[in-house]
């Protein structure tokens, strides 16, 4: 019932903004697909994957896949938590319903947006790893193959190779399959990597971590509190015109200290110059940098969803009820991000609000959505199903529940919090949440509780009194 729920709901969305929603980001996307070349600021995985489907000039299809991959993702929730770890049939389908049913995660499944693939791919490596007790040579290769497919999706995809090797090694997996899973990730990673320096000489993914970092500290760095600060970095200690109050800021003010230091906002100067800039000063001010983190990370949990970073990219996270046109920015090429789009397209890209469809979007967004209360709650019911197992560190709820919260810590101590990177941790926190049920982790907890009881019985009863034993004058004595 709740899959044709999700179904429903995706088809409305894909009814009433056709033939998809855009972001800025989407043009950088859609330029690496028209033209593929290795773009500095982001991987290119998402646009392989528009590249495939190129040939097919339709947008509709893209939304389509990613709706696709949505309820997929419900489906290993479902089949994991009932099949492979004897839930029954509502639990399991009560933990797939954050994925299924939140109207954020159907709005970011019609963007053309990296994130619900980067999602599916994690997702699918983590159904892959858990299905057995311990993965076959081909199965750990596969879990490889998927994690070094989400790297090349989003940059985050490294922490979680890191994840799945731990995991693997408190599972006593082995170091055969544990080198499996390595070389299988490494394999398409190292080739984009080759790629990278073919075109540009630098053996990378990216070239923007140092200017993200940069942009993490941009709020708080005080020069005069770091020691031996290069001549060279005495330029990023100015103030900025026109400061706004977060460090997104950073990146794309085109007057903040680095970018007007150096004339470009992507290039490897800039990287090297704000990624050791950045470094100096949590090293100098590694409290206020603990802060901000701190502070980023907790604003995931708030009730309220407020309007951040600005009004303008906070609306693109919304079903609209105007469209909005193509932007004419001029693109690496020549183009512009309109005619990449009307390019891939092969026609008029831009996005039709249709009603009553796209009304019934909007009105089921004002209401059913997971507020970041919530989202707390499902990782608090995951931690409360690892302590019964911390034996085994948790059992197999340890790997989701590790994941969910390192997706969502890792926007805030690298970059900012944004909207768009919470949503990759629920499908993951909400596994966790399940697992927190199964019938090992019930069983484990309900012995606590009759021990716990036992002992509180046992402390509350009085002592019996001694019998009475017989005096020396009547112990012979008998009827």
């Amino acid at each position: 019932m709740i899959i044709a729920i999700a179904a429903l709901l995706r088809l409305v969305a894909m009814l009433g903004y056709q033939p998809v929603m855009f972001f800025n980001d989407s043009f950088d996307y859609l330029n690496v697909a028209m033209d593929p070349y290795p773009h500095p600021l982001r991987p290119d995985g998402y646009s392989f994957l528009l590249l495939a489907l190129k040939p097919f000039h339709s947008f509709a299809l893209v939304a389509g896949i990613q709706h696709l991959m949505g309820l997929a993702m419900g489906v290993m929730i479902y089949a994991l938590l009932r099949r492979r770890f004897g839930l029954p049939g509502w639990g399991a389908a009560l933990a797939a319903a954050p994925v299924l049913l939140d109207a954020y995660q159907l709005q970011l499944e019609h963007l053309v947006l990296s994130d619900t693939t980067f999602t599916f791919l994690v997702m699918s490596a983590v159904t892959l790893l858990l299905w057995r007790d311990q993965p076959s040579w081909k199965i750990a290769a596969g879990v490889g193959l998927i994690v070094g497919m989400a790297w090349l999706t989003r940059s985050v995809g490294m922490p979680v190779l890191l994840g799945v090797l731990v995991y693997m090694l408190i599972r006593r997996s082995g170091w055969r399959l544990m080198a499996v899973t390595l070389v299988a990730c490494l394999l398409p990673v190292l080739g984009y990597m080759g790629w990278y320096k073919a075109e540009s000489d630098k053996f990378a993914i990216t070239e923007s971590n140092g200017i993200f970092l940069y942009a993490r500290v941009y709020k708080f760095a005080d020069c005069h509190r770091m020691k031996d600060l290069p001549v060279s970095e005495y330029p990023l200690c100015t103030e900025p015109a026109n400061r706004l109050p977060n460090s997104q800021d950073g990146i794309w003010n085109a007057r903040s200290p680095l970018n007007r230091y150096t004339g470009t906002r992507f290039s490897p100067e800039n990287n090297k110059l704000g990624n050791d800039f950045a470094k100096r000063a949590i090293a100098s001010q590694p409290l206020d940098y603990a802060r901000v983190v701190a502070h980023d990370f907790f604003r995931v949990f708030q009730w309220k969803r407020t309007v951040f970073p600005d009004p303008a990219t906070y609306s693109q996270y919304e079903f609209e009820k105007k469209s909005r046109p193509l932007p004419d920015w001029h693109m690496p090429g020549g183009g512009t991000a309109a005619q990449d789009a009307r390019g891939y397209e092969h026609g008029n890209a831009r996005t039709q609000v249709v009603e009553p469809f796209a009304g019934a979007a909007r009105g089921y967004q004002d209401v059913f959505y997971l507020r970041g209360t919530m989202v707390g709650g499902i990782l608090l019911l995951g931690l409360a199903g690892l302590v019964p197992l911390w034996r085994r560190f948790g059992g197999e709820a340890l790997l989701p529940w590790t994941l969910a919260t390192g997706l969502l810590l890792a926007p805030a101590a690298t970059a900012e919090f944004d909207y768009r990177y919470v949503l990759p941790a629920v499908p993951l926190a909400a596994l966790a949440a399940g697992l927190a049920f199964r019938p090992e982790a019930r069983a484990t907890a309900a012995g606590w509780t009759r021990r716990l009881t036992r002992r509180g019985e046992g402390r509350a009863t009085p002592p019996a009194e001694p019998a009475a034993q017989d005096s020396p004058e009547t112990a012979g004595v008998t009827a």
